[in-house]
């Protein structure tokens, strides 16, 4: 005869955290470390990548030792296709070597790819330590800020592996953005008009307006003081309304994978030679004519999507090295698929997002019909 035991655990947990928008924010950061806002540390680990190495994490290395904290810097290769379990795995090896441990704290200074794979190790290191994060981009600022989604990519999908981890706090220095090439600063506008898109139809019209006062038509960076602010705490307030229902993706956090179906698939038959937002682009476009033909919005609001796209200086269309075949296959990796379907979260209109019998927000679109929208957007 066999015995149970119930372990019940239960237990209510406060992930709230503060995010600072602004310039020149590492003073900012020393204060709030000098003020206790990491509680038990004796030793932090700052993550970036070799791009930002030089710019802001040798600088906040010095920053920290000055002031009497014990920090070691962690480098790893830049670009997307360094993150990976093997990197992530070449990271914990130099953390155990270095002595860190437990009474550890990490900061992440980046982009997204830094702050993903930085945080999946502070969620899995010593089962879990805390971490700040520095965000250097739009892209990081826009997608990597709100949420606590942390993984790496494989050569089967992208960031199927990984953990929810919250951060204690987040920084986004806008100053950062001055220093990124036009290409990368598009490149996190991506993930703006996404989530004007699938949120707000007022910020969409805002971003119609004042495109030209972020970048130029000719590629220069503007970064006008007043529509960089503006961007970045939208993305946050748009992101959070999200996050704050649904922490862990159950449902309605489906909605900020709108573009992603595509794009992602596309980011990796392409072997990272695309940027993330540059192939979120493309895929917000497949999915708005998409909708279009469902019937979920309007071909003449389907144009607007793709033509504040383009005033962004961003690819609409799928590069003719990369086959409508190669890219439905890699679109069966999705997080969403379910049943061997691929599943797509569509647009209502702008700025509303569609819900679909049951309360679910992405239904499963026929391999047929994606085929020959892509098809369609080739001629």
């Amino acid at each position: 005869m066999s015995q149970t035991f119930q372990v019940a655990l239960q237990k209510t947990v406060d992930h709230s955290y503060e995010i600072e928008i602004g310039e020149h924010l590492f003073p900012a950061l020393l204060k709030d470390l000098q003020q206790g806002l990491v509680a038990g540390v004796s030793k932090y680990a700052v993550i970036t990548d070799s791009t930002v190495e030089p710019l802001y994490g040798q600088p906040l290395l010095k920053l920290l030792r000055e002031q009497g904290f014990v920090a070691e810097l962690f480098v790893f290769p830049a670009g997307e296709k360094h993150k990976t379990r093997e990197t992530k795995a070449l990271l914990e090896d130099q953390l155990l070597e270095r002595a860190y441990g437990r009474d550890s704290c990490i900061i992440a200074v980046g982009g997204g790819a830094v702050t993903d794979i930085a945080g999946f190790v502070a969620g899995t290191f010593g089962r879990g330590i805390p971490s700040l994060n520095v965000a250097t981009t739009l892209l990081a600022a826009a997608d990597a800020s709100v949420g606590g989604k942390t993984g790496v990519n494989t050569p089967v999908a992208t960031n199927l592996i990984g953990v929810f981890h919250q951060p204690r706090k987040v920084y986004i220095d806008l100053a950062a953005w001055r220093t990124l090439p036009p290409r990368e600063l598009r490149s996190g506008l991506a993930e703006t008009i996404k989530h004007a898109c699938l949120a707000d139809a007022e910020f969409f019209v805002y971003l119609e307006e004042n495109m030209d006062k972020i970048i130029s038509p000719e590629g220069e960076l503007v970064l006008e003081p007043a529509v960089c602010e503006r961007i970045a705490l939208q993305n946050c307030a748009i992101k959070y309304r999200v996050v704050e229902q649904d922490e862990h993706e159950s449902n309605l956090r489906q909605i900020l994978n709108l573009g992603h179906t595509a794009g992602r698939a596309l980011e990796a038959v392409s072997g990272y030679t695309l940027l993330h937002g540059e192939a979120v682009s493309v895929g917000l476009v497949i999915q708005a004519r998409l909708a279009a033909k469902l019937g979920y919005m309007t071909a003449a609001e389907a144009a607007r999507v793709e033509a504040l796209l383009c005033k962004a200086g961003l690819p609409t269309a799928v590069p003719a090295g990369i086959t409508n075949r190669m890219l439905v296959d890699k679109m069966y990796t999705d997080k969403k698929v379910r049943g061997g379907r691929i599943r797509f979260v569509f647009q209502e209109g702008i700025g509303a997002m569609k819900v679909f019998a049951g309360g679910t927000y992405s239904t499963p679109v026929d391999e047929e019909t994606v085929l020959e929208l892509l098809e369609e957007m080739r001629c």
